[in-house]
């Protein structure tokens, strides 16, 4: 305060109390000449303690190519034939690993020639240990499955088609 102008010492106190209170970091204020600024410096927050959503009860495997065989194609064979502007056609919104049950073992949510409804799980797509339903916007009869159970998908990724 060297350039003489007097500030109010209890004005200050409220203003460091209201950001303790409503956890701001800084506050200021000004009026004619004079300008009073208050900021404070927050520890960094312990991490957030992990959350734990069901998984699958057995772990899923990823099919190995043995030498005899060769390495399993993808089930969209080629890309291109897919219009990807398809009505019927479900995309991945996220990158994650896509599974086709609910849980190893059960029956998948479809298979090629099921019925589907507007709504219905298709699929399953893990990303950041959460498992995110993706469902169809149309009805229609299941056409082609375009991914395997396990195997990992990019955003925008043709998964399913329905017609």
């Amino acid at each position: 305060m060297t350039s003489g102008i007097q500030f109010d010492a209890e004005a200050i106190r409220k203003l460091a109390e209201i950001l303790r209170e409503t956890d701001l970091t800084e506050i200021e204020l000004s009026e004619k000449e004079s300008r009073i600024r208050v900021a404070r410096i927050i520890p960094a927050a312990p991490a957030a303690p992990p959350q734990y959503y069901a998984a699958p009860s057995m772990p899923m495997q990823m099919p190995v190519a043995s030498p005899a065989q060769p390495a399993l194609a993808p089930v969209a064979a080629d890309p291109e034939a897919i219009d990807p502007k398809h009505p019927g056609l479900v995309t991945s919104p996220m990158v994650g690993v896509a599974y086709l049950s609910p849980e190893p073992g059960a029956a998948p949510f479809i298979t090629v020639g099921a019925k589907v409804a507007a709504g219905q799980t298709v699929l399953l797509i893990e990303a950041m240990k959460t498992f995110n339903q993706i469902k169809t916007s149309r009805a229609g009869t299941v056409t082609r499955i375009l991914v395997e159970a396990g195997t990992p998908v990019e955003y925008g990724e043709p998964l399913v088609l329905v017609e």
